[in-house]
């Protein structure tokens, strides 16, 4: 399987941008109109958010794993 590091890049991207588009959204409109840039707000904090803790989880497995082999 051929490596694309452009698509991973921009994978990791994603996230910042959609809350960064849900906020100039939320900043132009004004009442009722900001309504439907709350759903891409919300769906880009929980992808940064689950990213985050799935990145600890995988860092206190690895370090776990180190301390039971003994190399730390």
């Amino acid at each position: 399987m051929r490596r694309r590091p452009w698509l991973r890049g921009l994978l990791a991207l994603s996230s910042p941008l959609l809350i960064l588009l849900a906020l100039l959204v939320l900043l132009q409109r004004r009442g009722v109109d900001r309504w439907p840039a709350l759903p891409a707000l919300l769906i880009g904090t929980g992808l940064l958010v689950t990213s985050a803790l799935g990145q600890r989880r995988r860092r206190r497995e690895l370090l776990a794993a180190l301390r039971h082999d003994g190399g730390v």
